[in-house]
Order: structure tokens, then C-alpha cells, then sequence
């Protein structure tokens, strides 16, 4: 296992709640044509819609003034903004970080020009949380011209100091944008590193306006490449998926291993793996399963195996996946913009319990068994319509209460259903689609994402793919996992990602 250091404390040799889900439609990440109305909390600002002005010359891929969204005021906090501002606490930093390696080096004053100029183009992102007082109804998203402060910084020091400031130093929210980029100069080139505060917005839509960015700074076609059209995994009139376990079934939870069980804060591991080789498709153009079906498959893996290390009792795995339909164009609503879902397992996790976790390896037919129902499982999730959050989100932030009895009755919910909690999160962006191309400081050579571990689950698995690699992030809570443990782990993950790796039997035709 290829490893970047990084434990979350001082560097030392390497050992042996969402992404959650997003505005919908007419929140955060939707255009509109007129500013939010007035409200009992007051009226909204009057300050000047975003955008360049007209005299500007239109750089590649900048829409024209009459395309751009014109939104003064303010925007109330769409339900997954403010379940998740609800429940922000000392110690769990509600952020994502994404970094980008470049082979070359970024001009200081270019590159601030050229992120201004994104953000205004993704005028959404310009945002700021209004002042606010318990007995009002909404949390407000104040809608700015520009930025507060700069949000490009060279700080300076090490990739694994900024790698610590990611999971330990959140964006605050009241100023406008709530991300902040570093430039680190790096042993292979630079590293553009983007900490996001998780309340506001997402990965891939933060994604989505640094491609934006490199455009503005290379003036190279940083358009999305289009989907591979493909048939359907599992072909037409594949079965339908067997039951899956109860999701009112406890689930298993990460095995503690720490000497610090009241420390605060994450740790993370940051890795390069193999993508894992899959099956030929059927002549039809149809896939048996994916790669997020293995990587499914490997948390499974690494979870179950991890337990039975340390003599838990078995409990079902459960893996909550964010799932996003958002384009990747210049119109991709900004915001938290991807639902998530809860992918169980059926019986086939117990009856292949001791064939997958009792021996030094996975028995492979077992996790070709596995990874065949997986994959008619997640088929169906993927094509469920439901709110991002489940049917329970909008419930929790209706207007009819203040927010401040709103917020005091969702933490104490969220304590009551801890125990249901899924086992961990994973977060597969999948290829990373935009060229990342900064011209004469080159295209990106790799790109890594980390999600927020909160407890109870106090573990999150983000993965993203570029030139055949997989770029793994592994995030734990210090109160869970130290930092040993959590390389540990990491190896466990690797291991387990290569046992769901495709091999053709001997003498077999492919």
C-alpha cells in the first residue's frame, strides 16, 4: 500500500454526519430570478447581485451577464444545512478537504484572480450565515458580491501540517466564501488544498468551481467529460435484490481501540491503491457490478474482519453512501447536493460470515457471492426517489418552532437514535471528471477527498479515481480510533479491496 503520511498528530513512520446530502430544489443550490422575500426575521439585504461587470472581457466558459444568477438578499438554510447546523460540536469538525497535486507551481496573484472570478461565477458560493437569534424560525444564508477576506492563503510549512489543519480548523460560517485554499509547495510539485466547511456546502460541488478556477487560470477547457454510456450492471430482467436486513436491526459499530478515549478532533490517512480489476461485460454491454460495489464489498470487509479481531459479537454492517444526481456543468447547483442512502446487507452476510472473516483470507467465491447480490442492492437504492435525508429531515426543521427548540429536540434525537446509526459512511466520488488543467502549472496527478467522521459512527471511507488510481482517505474520531489504529485499519481496507479484485480461472476464456 502506497502511503502519504498524515496520522493527525506530529508526523510519525507509517505503521503495519454528510458529504451528507444537499439543497433541493429552490434552497441553496438552486438559480433563481428573485431575491428571497421578507420574513419574520427580517428583511433581506440590498446588496448588488455577484457576477463581473460588463465592461469585463468574458473569459472561456464564462456565461454572459444575462445567464448569471442576479440573487441579493438572503436565502433561508435548506432542511440538510440545517440539520447539520444543528448538531455542529467542539471537538468534530464538520469539514471536507479536497487536495490537488499539480506537477508545477501557481503564481500567487493569478491564482487569487482566478478563484475571485470563480467564486463569481458560482455566485451560491459566496455566502455567509446572518446573524441570528434562538426565537427566530429560519437560519439565514446571507448572498455577498464578493468575498469577506482572501480565501487563498500560502501558508507555508508542511503538506502534513495543512493536511492537520483540514480536520482540526472548520471555515467559520459567518464569513463569505466558507472554504478556504491553501497552496503548499510539495517534494512533487504544488498542492492546492481546499477546506470546506461541510454546514455550507459539499465535495464535488467545491469540485466543481475549482475546475471552474483552473480554467480561469490555464484558459484551457476544463468542461466535464461526459458519462460513459453504459448498459445497466447486471443486464436486462436481472433479479430482483433479496431482502436486506432490518434497518430497525442494530448495526455493528468500529471495535474501539485507543489510549486516548476522551481525545477530540479526527485523525486521517491519506493512500494510493490499485483500482481493483473487474469481469468482462456481457456481450450486451452489461456489468456483473461496479467499482463502488467492490468498494462497498471491501468496507464490509474491513469492518467485519476489524471486529472480529477484537471478539465482537457479530451485528450487521451498515454503509451509508451519498448518491448525486447534479450535473457537472457550469449550471451544477452549489451547495450540499447529494442524498444519502443506507445500503444493508440480506442474508447472505451471515450465511457468508465465517467464509469471509474466519481465515486469513475472503473466500473468493463467497465475495463474488457478495459482490453480485451488493450490486442488484445498490441498483435498486440508486433508482429510489426519496428526500435527501429520508422522510424524517423535513419534519425536524419545519417553521412552526423556533430554532432554538428545534435544534435542542434534533441533538436529542440524534443522541436517542445513535445506537441505529450506521457502521460508517462511504463516500465514493468516482473519476474525477473535470481536466483539473492549469496550464503552466499543469493538470492534476492526483486528487483526494475526506469526509467528516462523526460519532457514533466516528469513521468515514471517501475514495475518488484519477489516471487509473484510486486516492483513498480513511478519517477517524480520536475518541474511537488513535492513530495506529487507524493505519491499521487502512491496511485492512487495502487488503480487503484486493480480495474483490476480479481473477480469471485458469485455463478459463475471458
Amino acid at each position: 500500500m502506497t502511503q502519504q503520511r498524515f496520522d493527525g498528530m506530529p508526523p510519525v513512520s507509517p505503521g503495519a454526519d454528510a458529504p451528507h446530502a444537499a439543497s433541493a430544489p429552490g434552497g441553496l443550490g438552486a438559480r433563481t430570478d428573485t431575491p428571497a422575500g421578507p420574513s419574520a426575521d427580517g428583511p433581506p439585504s440590498a446588496e448588488p447581485p455577484g457576477g463581473t461587470s460588463a465592461e469585463t472581457p468574458r473569459q472561456p466558459g464564462e456565461r454572459p451577464p444575462e445567464e448569471r444568477p442576479a440573487e441579493p438578499g438572503r436565502v433561508p438554510f435548506p432542511t440538510v444545512d440545517e440539520i447539520s447546523r444543528h448538531c455542529l460540536a467542539d471537538g468534530e469538525p464538520e469539514t471536507v478537504h479536497i487536495e490537488i497535486h499539480l506537477p508545477g507551481s501557481l503564481r500567487p496573484e493569478r491564482l487569487r484572480a482566478a478563484v475571485r472570478a470563480a467564486l463569481r461565477q458560482h455566485a451560491r458560493i459566496l455566502v455567509r450565515q446572518a446573524p441570528h437569534r434562538w426565537w427566530h424560525r429560519h437560519y439565514w444564508w446571507e448572498l455577498t458580491d464578493g468575498p469577506d477576506r482572501d480565501p487563498v492563503s500560502y501558508p507555508g510549512g508542511t503538506l502534513e501540517e495543512a493536511r492537520r489543519r483540514a480536520v482540526t480548523d472548520c471555515p467559520p460560517l459567518d464569513s463569505a466564501p466558507p472554504i478556504r485554499i491553501e497552496v503548499i509547495e510539495h517534494d512533487t510539485g504544488t498542492v492546492l488544498l481546499a477546506v470546506i466547511n461541510h454546514t455550507a456546502l459539499d465535495g464535488p460541488a467545491c469540485l466543481r468551481v475549482l475546475a471552474t478556477a483552473a480554467e480561469r487560470y490555464g484558459q484551457a477547457d476544463n468542461a466535464p467529460t461526459p458519462a460513459p454510456v453504459r448498459a445497466p450492471h447486471g443486464g436486462q430482467g436481472a433479479p430482483e435484490p433479496a431482502p436486506s436486513t432490518s434497518s430497525w436491526t442494530r448495526p455493528a459499530r468500529i471495535s474501539a481501540e485507543t489510549r486516548r478515549p476522551a481525545a477530540s478532533g479526527n485523525g486521517m490517512l491519506v493512500v494510493e491503491l490499485p483500482l481493483p480489476t473487474r469481469p468482462p461485460r456481457a456481450p450486451d454491454g452489461a456489468a456483473a457490478y461496479t467499482v463502488n460495489d467492490q468498494l462497498l464489498v471491501a468496507t464490509w470487509l474491513m469492518s467485519a474482519r476489524w471486529n472480529r479481531l477484537h471478539q465482537r459479537a457479530f451485528r450487521p454492517v451498515r454503509i451509508t453512501m451519498p448518491v448525486d444526481d447534479r450535473p457537472r456543468t457550469l449550471d451544477m447547483p452549489i451547495g450540499n447536493g447529494t442524498r444519502l442512502v443506507e445500503v444493508t446487507f440480506g442474508a447472505e452476510e451471515r450465511d457468508l460470515h465465517e467464509a469471509l472473516v474466519g481465515a486469513e483470507t475472503p473466500d473468493p467465491a463467497a465475495v463474488t457471492r457478495m459482490l453480485r447480490t451488493t450490486a442488484a442492492r445498490t441498483r435498486a437504492l440508486k433508482a429510489l426517489r426519496r428526500p435527501q435525508l429520508g422522510f424524517s429531515g423535513g419534519l425536524l426543521t419545519t417553521g412552526l418552532l423556533p430554532i432554538g427548540l428545534r435544534a435542542a429536540y434534533t441533538r436529542a434525537l440524534r443522541g436517542l437514535a445513535g445506537p441505529w446509526a450506521s457502521t460508517t459512511l462511504l463516500s465514493n466520488i468516482g473519476r474525477v471528471p473535470y481536466p483539473m488543467d492549469f496550464g503552466d502549472a499543469g493538470r492534476a496527478t492526483a486528487v483526494w477527498f475526506s469526509a467528516p467522521a462523526r460519532s457514533p459512527r466516528g469513521l468515514s471511507v471517501t475514495t475518488v479515481s484519477t489516471n487509473g488510481r484510486l486516492q483513498l482517505a480513511l478519517r477517524w474520531s480520536h475518541a474511537r480510533l488513535d492513530d495506529d489504529a487507524g493505519r491499521s485499519l487502512g491496511e485492512l481496507f487495502a487488503r480487503a479491496l484486493e480480495s474483490t479484485a476480479h481473477r480469471p480461472e485458469p485455463g478459463g476464456t475471458e
